[in-house]
């Protein structure tokens, strides 16, 4: 049987602080989120590998956890911010931004993951699991202090973008492939400007690939 408590403790040692990541209320979160309890049962025991887990049907992952964990460092959460989860699969993200940021509203297109997520995220008070398309967002939330896309992008995703308050922040793996960098776009009055802060490779998600362009 896995002693889950020494692999989240391992998962935490070996891949999240050797990634230069020093937030303290984050390094806590992933040691006291039980990783095994968002994924597919037979899934358990890869749950605290260095890898995108796969889960459900497709293509959906679960990111990394030091992509993960680098994401949302860089993101600065304050305690009372207003947190968008896009693409929260399981909730296994929303659970950790849950106990670093303040409301967490777990966005997620697939019905039988969003059903999956609920399910793991019962009795987390600040967390509310909704259902949309990924790349529209959910506008009757906003604005957010903080949104996560929990995957990549081939695009800007525009109107994610267009649902951050004054000051906000967004943070996605951008591209696809061995080129692919973790984003941060910062909303400034109208502005809106972005960054590279680190390599990184997502799957794609849903809604966030480019239109094919087909040459005569």
């Amino acid at each position: 049987m896995t002693d889950f408590a020494t692999a989240r403790r391992m998962m935490v040692d070996g891949q999240v602080r050797t990634s230069d990541v020093t937030d303290l209320r984050l390094i806590m979160a992933m040691q006291e989120v039980p990783r095994e309890r968002f994924v597919p049962p037979a899934s358990a025991a890869l749950a605290y590998l260095d890898l995108d887990l796969p889960i459900g049907e497709g293509s959906r992952r679960l990111l990394k956890p030091m992509v993960l964990a680098k994401l949302i460092q860089a993101a600065d959460l304050a305690p009372t911010d207003h947190v968008l989860d896009a693409g929260c699969a399981t909730g296994y993200s929303a659970a950790v931004l849950a106990r670093v940021g303040g409301n967490v509203v777990a966005l997620e297109q697939d019905a039988e993951l969003a059903r999956f997520a609920a399910d793991a995220l019962r009795g987390v008070p600040n967390v509310t699991v909704v259902t949309n398309e990924l790349a529209a967002g959910w506008p009757q939330s906003a604005p957010y202090n903080v949104i996560l896309l929990e995957g990549a992008t081939e695009i800007v995703p525009q109107q994610l973008l267009h649902q951050l308050a004054d000051g906000g922040r967004l943070l996605c793996v951008l591209g696809s492939g061995p080129g692919a960098k973790a984003m941060l776009y910062q909303r400034s009055g109208t502005d809106i400007g972005g960054r590279t802060i680190f390599d990184a490779a997502a799957a794609v998600l849903p809604g966030f690939a480019k239109t094919p362009v087909f040459a005569f």
